[in-house]
Parts: C-alpha cells; structure tokens; sequence
C-alpha cells in the first residue's frame, strides 16, 4: 500500500469512538462526563473524516515509510487518547459547570478549525496567495487556535495534569509549524502589513 502521513492521522481518528466506547465498557463507567467526552472527541473525528473527503488538507500527502509512519506519527498521536483513559479508569465526574465550559471552548474550537481549513483549501484551490480575509484576518492561524481549543476541552474534561502535559508537547510542534510558515510567507510584499494586524495564534483585537 501507497501510504501517505493523513493514512496515520485518519487511522487514528477513526478509532476514537470504538476505543472509547471499549474503554466505558472494559472500565464500567458510563457517567456524563465519559458521555459527553464520547460525543465530543466522537463528533470531532467524524468531522474531520468527512473533511478528508471534502477539503483534504494537502500538507499531509506526503509519502512515508509504514514503520516511520507507525513510530513518528501514529504512537505520538496516541497520546491523545490518555484523557478518555483517565475519564474511564478512574470513573472522573466532572461538576456540571466544568461540562459546560468544556462544550462551549469545544463548539468554538470546532468552528475555528473546520471554517478555517475549508476557507484556505477553497481560496487555494481558485488562487494561489496570501489569505487575509474571513477567519485570517485577525490571526494567521485559526486552524491551529481551534485545534488547540478543541484539545483544550478534552484535558479539561480528565480534570488531570497528564493530557495537558501531552498537549503542551504536541503545542511546541504547532507553534515551531506557525514560525515555519511566517518565515514562508515573507516572501509576498503584502505580507509585513498582514502580520502588523493579525496575531500569529490569537486574534489581534486592537
């Protein structure tokens, strides 16, 4: 098989729900905070297989290895799945506020994310250059600000200090990818004007 990075990435994704419908099963815990973080991580992977079909993120397209796939790609992503093994494992009852903070930071995650990606893969696909409207025009990266939102609720909703320790980990390679592509983007003209309005995570608001 031709294997490419977005095979590891959408193998991953697509084993949330069984694995953590296992892990309520094998652990007996079948609380609200197990439920709702099946239906967030849950419709958060179903969404992005369906990004796949529709507005394929092409920066995974790149050929790779099936070991150095399994070793550099799919085992580091795995680490996302130590939040529902805590949630599970030590039967976590997050209080309803908590819930509900972790809902609302995930549903504005999500439309950061998916908005995003569709605007850039849309605008790409018809021309190519700076994007500096829409979601881009506040921050130059809002796919990685909903992703980071997204996860964010997940570390929440384990009330532990492990997942966030991963996700600062995984926090380091998305901001050294953000450096990366300022430094790519510097090539258009336009583009010291861009930075100077947006933030390179956070939307500048002033």
């Amino acid at each position: 098989m031709h294997w490419q990075q977005r095979h590891f990435i959408n193998i991953h994704k697509a084993l949330v729900i069984p694995l953590v419908l296992g892990m309520m099963w094998y652990f007996n815990e079948w609380g609200a905070t197990a439920f709702v973080y099946l239906g967030l991580h849950g419709s958060y992977t179903l969404l992005w297989l369906l990004k796949e079909r529709i507005f394929r993120d092409r920066r995974f397209e790149q050929d790779i290895p099936l070991v150095v796939g399994i070793l550099f790609l799919f085992i580091p992503l795995a680490g996302y799945y130590v939040a529902p093994f805590i949630i599970t494992s030590q039967h976590v009852a997050a209080p309803p506020w908590l819930l509900g903070v972790a809902v609302g930071i995930n549903i504005l995650g999500v439309f950061f994310h998916y908005v995003s990606d569709a605007q850039k893969f849309f605008v790409l696909k018809n021309r190519k250059g700076l994007i500096t409207d829409g979601l881009f025009t506040k921050t130059r990266n809002p796919n990685y600000l909903g992703e980071m939102l997204i996860y964010s609720s997940f570390a929440l909703l384990s009330r532990h200090w492990l997942p966030w320790a991963i996700l600062a980990v995984w926090w380091a390679v998305f901001f050294r990818n953000m450096l990366r592509k300022d430094k790519s983007l510097a090539r258009y003209p336009e583009f010291a004007r861009y930075k100077a309005q947006s933030g390179l995570l956070l939307p500048k608001l002033w």
